[in-house]
């Protein structure tokens, strides 16, 4: 099960910088995670100051 960035998402890129498999990346009007290269780690989740990145359900 991949993270996924939800609407509260401010981009302010610290979750991109956090990723250690680099899953992250600026998307139109948010930051996006690419499922395929998610491990499901929870980095993302630990530094977003919004809470904008949830396990995917």
């Amino acid at each position: 099960m991949a993270y996924v960035i939800n609407d509260e998402c401010i981009s302010c890129g610290v979750c991109a910088d956090e990723c250690p498999v680099a899953a992250i990346s600026e998307g139109d009007d948010k930051y996006v995670i690419d499922p395929d290269l998610c491990t499901d780690c929870g980095s993302c989740a630990d530094v977003c100051p919004v809470e904008a990145p949830q396990p995917e359900e």
